[in-house]
């Protein structure tokens, strides 16, 4: 089996791409603008992002109990 990539989107998939981008750029300057924090994915974690955001010590901790309910 020959399996290909290609490197550079097709015109749908990067018109599709570019309005992702701009509508999440939007919602994080409306986040910004109303002074609330955003949920971001870094290094393989969700990190909550500015200055109002809660701090590690300040999230309470849900056991694997808890999530099925």
């Amino acid at each position: 089996m020959k399996i290909t990539l290609k490197t550079t989107p097709s015109k749908e998939s990067q018109i599709i791409l570019d309005s992702l981008r701009k509508a999440v750029t939007l919602a994080l300057e409306k986040k910004r603008r109303l002074g609330q924090y955003a949920v971001v994915w870094r290094d393989d974690k969700a990190v909550m992002i500015d200055e109002d955001a809660p701090k590690a010590s300040e999230i309470p901790v849900i056991s694997e109990a808890d999530r099925d309910l």
